[in-house]
């Protein structure tokens, strides 16, 4: 009998290659179920299938070219995707906070280092430089809550910039004086190759670039170029005796003018280093970790303890103390906190600098219990900074009373996209568009049918062409103009999406997923991922009767909802559905938001017979199921999660809905958010949200086994 652990390490390239790319695959969702940051999931595959884990795939050359390539890549994007102008107005403050965020770590963790680990006074320095630079892995949240402009996030993301620097030019000295002997003379030599190096470079990409994209505007020869000009900086890097990961940030930073943050070269530059490049490093971190020493004994605790304790406290007193210095308020201090607290691709590029510096034979400066050390401060500090900067940001929301804008502007980009598939369910759909619309615009409807490129395609392009022939006969017969179009994709989510960029839409109207056979899932097969892909508002409609006979609409508000960017536009659409309609409105909800619901109400829609009842807590929410007739039309406001009105409450929407009202007319509305979902995934940003983690899983397997 053949033993399956002689095929064991995997040497072929081809099969390292395949696994690679597997784990590359399953690695986001595994971790999208365990709320683990995916930069650290990568790292973690990578320990798993390394010589120290299943011992699965044999650590050949490809990993140090790969690696070598997206540790580059890392340093290069981190550099394209500062912003530079936002630099530029806050220089003087920036300048000061980024002092302090890189000096008192560093400080804090040199003497760490040296009094509590017993490291030497040259791996105590790279100690320090790790934790005295961040990475903004928290910015997404940002971008989510729409602080991006806040005194405390621009002061947070050019800090982020200084300090890296600041770190990169301390363990440029430090590997260069590993590699040549000390001494006045060879640091003022050093001094000039690098004064030298970083003029040449400013003076000689700029020039470069401006011929060449003036010239040049194939995509593949753009990207080349970029790439080209990438690792020439690294490599010329290298010979003035400054590490190469220097010249890929210095890269980035001068072309950062040259390549805007939304046009096609960036987004290629992004997806080849996110799809591949990045993820391939990650892995290689990982198998070079021996995570048996963790179980050896309490000191890699005490290091990681340390390590966090110190690298972390000086960011805090780095960032509260701007912050008194600063006057601003202390919630601001909390988000810069958050923001550049966490470490993860700048002290991984670092710490591999290390392994490579010899300090005796035999030796290097970083050793096993540095590496898992600093692999595990990665993870506790990316989960602190999460954490922090999702808390603060709904603090900092709350502080300023930021309130949507109730000008009337949010109504004039009124387009109402209305995505079709069943033939008896459409009429309700476009029922429900027509009475929600605004007549004074006149602006038309869309309709949209999208088919699965499968053996069916035509057929079913022929099926879509009726339906949206039947429903522009509903829309004229009410003088509603209409366009439609049938569009193949290969995910109907997608294929949603994109209609609605194509058309620039304002909002969704959909039907709600209720056709067991095709999925058992609360939400059906794309629902979830259209809402947590798309950022503006979308209804979803479960109809039971014709909507000329409805009695009373009911509303369920959740706590916070004022503060949603969407507020007045779902407010404003369940206005004119109510008052099309002559029925009356209850809203349940917090006294307020019900407050400012009735002055919307009053103001522009005096004509709505509209009710308001307290609904403190929104596990009452099933306490409505008894007030609510079969001629009702529940509403439910819910929330996208990471959103200032969203609440774990919410994750149980779904079997809500089943257990108590299974039967009645529903709506769910998600409301427009800040920014727009990212359209691919990355290593340190994925779009792709998982809608139960796996801790609720194995909390609710515990339970009903409890109960029993």
């Amino acid at each position: 009998m053949l033993y399956i652990s002689h095929y064991f390490p995997i040497t072929d390239p081809t099969l390292i290659f395949f696994v690679v790319l597997i784990i590359i695959l399953f690695a986001p969702i595994i971790m999208g179920k365990l709320r683990i940051p995916h930069i650290i999931g990568m790292v973690l595959a990578g320990v798993l299938v390394g010589q120290y884990g299943l011992n699965i795939l044999k650590r050949d050359s490809s990993f140090e070219l790969f690696g070598r390539v997206g540790l580059y890549y890392i340093m290069f994007l981190a550099a394209l995707e500062m912003d530079m102008q936002g630099v530029k107005r806050n220089k003087y403050r920036m300048l000061a906070f980024g002092l302090l965020t890189f000096s008192i770590p560093f400080i804090l963790t040199y003497f760490m280092g040296t009094c509590l680990l017993g490291y030497s006074g040259s791996a105590s320095l790279l100690l320090g430089c790790i934790m005295a630079s961040n990475t903004l892995i928290a910015y997404p949240i940002v971008t989510r809550y729409g602080l991006q402009r806040k005194p405390s996030v621009t002061l947070s993301v050019g800090s982020s910039m200084l300090s890296l620097l600041m770190a990169l030019l301390v363990l440029a000295g430090l590997v260069a004086s590993h590699q040549n002997s000390g001494g006045a003379a060879f640091w003022v030599w050093f001094a000039l190759r690098f004064v030298l190096y970083c003029a040449a470079m400013i003076w000689l990409i700029p020039r470069l670039t401006r011929w060449f994209l003036r010239r040049y505007s194939d995509a593949v020869m753009q990207f080349i170029f970029v790439m080209a000009i990438l690792f020439m900086s690294a490599a010329l890097s290298d010979i003035a005796g400054v590490e190469g990961i220097f010249g890929a940030f210095l890269a980035g930073l001068i072309l950062n003018r040259y390549i805007p943050h939304v046009s096609p070269l960036m987004n290629r530059i992004e997806f080849i280093g996110n799809a591949l490049f990045i993820p391939y490093f990650l892995i290689g971190v990982g198998m070079i970790i021996n995570v048996g020493l963790l179980f050896s004994g309490g000191h890699i605790l005490w290091v990681v303890f340390c390590i966090v304790l110190f690298g972390t406290l000086g960011k805090a007193l780095a960032a509260y103390g701007a912050c008194l210095g600063f006057r601003l308020p202390v919630s601001s201090g909390h988000m810069m906190f958050g923001l550049t607290s966490a470490h993860a691709a700048g002290s991984i590029a670092m710490v591999l600098v290390g392994m490579r510096l010899v300090v005796a034979p035999g030796r290097y400066l970083v050793d096993d219990d540095m590496l898992n050390g600093v692999v595990c401060m990665i993870l506790c500090t990316c989960i602190i900074s999460s954490m922090m900067t999702d808390w603060s940001a709904r603090k900092i929301i709350l502080r300023d009373n930021t309130l949507p804008a109730d000008d009337g502007r949010q109504a004039d980009d009124e387009k109402i996209l209305v995505p079709v598939k069943y033939p008896e369910y459409a009429d309700l759909l476009m029922s429900l568009a027509m009475l929600m619309r605004n007549p004074k615009l006149n602006r038309g409807l869309i309709g949209l049918n999208v088919v699965y490129d499968d053996k069916d395609m035509r057929y079913n392009q022929e099926q879509g062409r009726r339906l949206l022939d039947h429903c522009m006969q509903l829309a004229a017969g009410t003088d509603v103009r209409m366009q439609t179009q049938v569009r193949i994709a290969a995910n109907i989510a997608n294929g949603i999406k994109h209609a609605f960029s194509e058309f620039q839409a304002s909002e969704i109207i959909i039907g709600m997923h209720m056709h067991k056979e095709v999925s058992t899932k609360f939400w059906g097969e794309f629902h979830q991922s259209l809402f947590n892909g798309l950022r503006r508002q979308i209804i979803m409609a479960r109809l039971r009767q014709p909507l000329n006979t409805i009695r009373r609409i009911q509303v369920a508000v959740p706590s916070r909802a004022e503060f949603e960017p969407g507020f007045y536009r779902w407010l404003e659409r369940l206005s004119r559905l109510a008052g099309n309609l002559e029925c009356r409105v209850q809203f349940h909800g917090r006294k307020e938001s019900l407050a400012l619901i009735n002055e919307f109400v009053q103001n522009r829609h005096p004509a709505v017979r509209a009710d308001y009842a307290l609904m403190e807590h929104w596990n009452e929410l099933p306490r409505l199921a008894s007030t609510i007739a079969s001629d009702h039309l529940f509403v439910v406001v819910a929330a996208r999660k990471g959103t200032v009105s969203y609440k774990t409450a919410l994750d149980r929407l779904p079997d809500e809905l089943t257990h108590h009202f299974s039967g009645m007319n529903l709506l769910i509305i998600f409301p427009d958010q800040y920014g727009e979902a990212p359209d691919s995934m990355t290593f340190a940003e994925p779009q792709h949200q998982e809608e139960v983690s796996a801790y609720e899983l194995l909390s609710s397997w515990v339970k009903r086994h409890w109960r029993r």
